[in-house]
């Protein structure tokens, strides 16, 4: 079994790959894989012709962020002990999949360790996906160390440090190969977005830890496949949230965080409403419609106690009643 490999994920991005494959290319140790979504534009031709050294896993139809890595697992399952899962906008550093491996390889009890996660366009701030590790608090809201809602840290060395999250960002995460296939993998009903936090809340329950490893550093844009100004992205957050939290939550605390969350979701809605986004707005009650339409019909749930390791119990209430607007906020 090789050590390695570094697998990234395509639908129709054939100008995300000729910008970000070349600085893949030129600081990675390890075999770079593009697994490609059934793209319809030139992606495959382009990999072909300019990038004869990435291997390519051509996948029958398009099975989103989740399925799409699983499905690209899958082909190369029982070859490498380590993957790293990157996004196709990113743009690495200097040996960081041999860092990042060898954090693994020193830790056997962490599942997945991320590094950190910076802007491409400002690059001395944190990135909006995954920025200083991630975290979750009591009302499934997903929060960053660089990173609460839509204000983001400036990067003055704060977290060039090490520690112990809730979830390891599906933008920059390697992972150990067989934790990943005997867990059955994503969540492949998710599509995209927040399939990792679920991924790595069933791990948690099974004893395994994510890490953030802020001594190595990546460049990311974010949005790359779905824009943040999609409404449809808003409607798979919300969505996969609630699915998340229906999975992996206690019956008792499901019944309690998701009548909060109706109130908490429909105020977010009304503000959508406010600011003139009826798009999003309806995306956040067509994501409640069809989680309770379809809740069932996940693959794998847990619905037990799972230590948090972020300290934010509602991270609503600091953010716009305490006015608490960085993680190092006091």
């Amino acid at each position: 079994m090789q050590k390695a490999a570094i697998v990234i994920l395509n639908y129709n991005g054939v100008e995300t790959l000729s910008k970000f494959l070349p600085s893949v290319i030129k600081y990675s140790t390890f075999p770079v894989y593009v697994a490609d979504n059934a793209s319809s534009d030139n992606s495959i031709d382009l990999l072909k012709e300019n990038f004869p050294q990435v291997r390519l896993i051509s996948l029958k139809q398009n099975f989103g962020f989740a399925g799409g890595y699983n499905e690209a697992f899958r082909s190369i399952q029982g070859k490498y002990k380590f993957y790293i899962l990157l996004n196709s906008d990113v743009e690495v550093t200097d040996r960081w999949d041999i860092n990042l491996i060898k954090y693994l390889e020193a830790h056997p009890y962490v599942a997945g360790v991320q590094p950190k996660i910076l802007s491409f366009g400002q690059r001395d701030h944190f990135e909006h996906s995954g920025a200083g590790g991630g975290f979750i608090d009591s009302l499934g809201y997903p929060y960053c160390r660089g990173r609460f809602f839509e204000t983001i840290e400036k990067d003055r060395g704060q977290y060039d440090d090490e520690v112990t999250v809730d979830w390891v960002s599906g933008a920059c995460m390697a992972i150990q190969s067989e934790i990943f296939h005997e867990s059955g993998g994503f969540d492949a009903s998710y599509f995209s977005h927040m399939e990792e936090i679920d991924w790595c809340w069933r791990m948690r329950c099974e004893g395994y830890l994510f890490k953030y490893y802020g001594q190595v550093g990546i460049y990311h844009v974010g949005g790359a496949t779905l824009a943040h100004s999609n409404p449809k992205k808003t409607y798979l957050n919300f969505r996969n949230n609630l699915t998340t939290l229906k999975k992996n939550l206690p019956n008792r605390d499901w019944i309690k965080v998701y009548c909060s969350r109706i109130v908490l979701d429909t105020l977010a809605a009304f503000v959508f409403m406010m600011k003139g986004n009826l798009d999003h707005a309806k995306m956040v009650f067509r994501a409640h419609h069809d989680f309770n339409r379809i809740k069932n019909q996940s693959s794998v749930a847990t619905n037990r106690e799972c230590q948090r390791n972020g300290e934010i119990q509602f991270l609503l209430w600091e953010y716009y009643i305490k006015g608490r607007k960085t993680f190092l906020q006091a």
